[in-house]
């Protein structure tokens, strides 16, 4: 779970850690109680709140996970007006050595926990596996161009350009490109807190 590369943006490693450290602060954890909910190392956590180490975009999803936020909360300073225009240059971007990219599309709002998304995977990129969020979350996704292997709780299934899936946010999920072209999906987030959902259950078809 450890790495290089991840960039964000207008975003500097040191105000991305002090973001995190706040943020935990705030919920009154140590970085060893962090460690342990997020499943990172201690060393690992220390290092990125001072800013010594960039993070891969699954340890930042794990830290905000566990930290019941999101990535964007992370990245971004809440919007203070009803309106917001983000512009294309100025949208939040992280890119992951695996080689892939996600783009936040959607701005922080206040005690909203909702995050929306454009992700592109190169050929044959795996992005791994992300942890449940918190209960009653949910993910609504769309595949704008190629082909997605989207994974619930271990079963994979197979999303064609055009196609759209929604699924808990509070099981295990996973994303990768098995074809030859770039895949380029939307994905909604909407954190646990909003609402509740019935019990994950596996579905009879794909």
């Amino acid at each position: 779970m450890e790495g290089e590369g991840v960039l964000s943006s207008g975003l500097s490693m040191a105000e991305l850690g002090l973001r995190i450290r706040t943020e935990r602060r705030a919920r009154g954890l140590t970085v060893e109680r962090l460690a342990t909910l997020s499943g990172i190392s201690r060393s690992m956590v220390s290092e990125v709140e001072r800013g010594a180490k960039t993070p891969t975009v699954l340890v930042l999803d794990r830290l905000a996970t566990a930290l019941g936020t999101s990535i964007a909360r992370l990245l971004d300073e809440p919007a203070h007006s009803a309106m917001r225009v983000l512009r294309h240059a100025g949208q939040r971007v992280l890119r992951d050595p695996s080689g892939w990219e996600r783009r936040v599309l959607s701005p922080v709002l206040g005690d909203v926990e909702f995050e929306f998304m454009r992700t592109t995977l190169g050929p044959g990129v795996d992005a791994g596996e992300f942890a449940p969020h918190a209960p009653g979350s949910r993910e609504y996704l769309a595949v704008e161009r190629g082909s997605l292997r989207l994974t619930i709780n271990g079963r994979p299934y197979e999303l064609a350009e055009g196609d759209s899936a929604y699924y808990p946010g509070d099981c295990r999920h996973a994303f990768a490109n098995d074809g030859a072209d770039d895949c380029v999906y939307y994905l909604a987030m909407e954190l646990g807190g909003a609402g509740q959902h019935d019990p994950w259950k596996e579905p009879s078809d794909g």
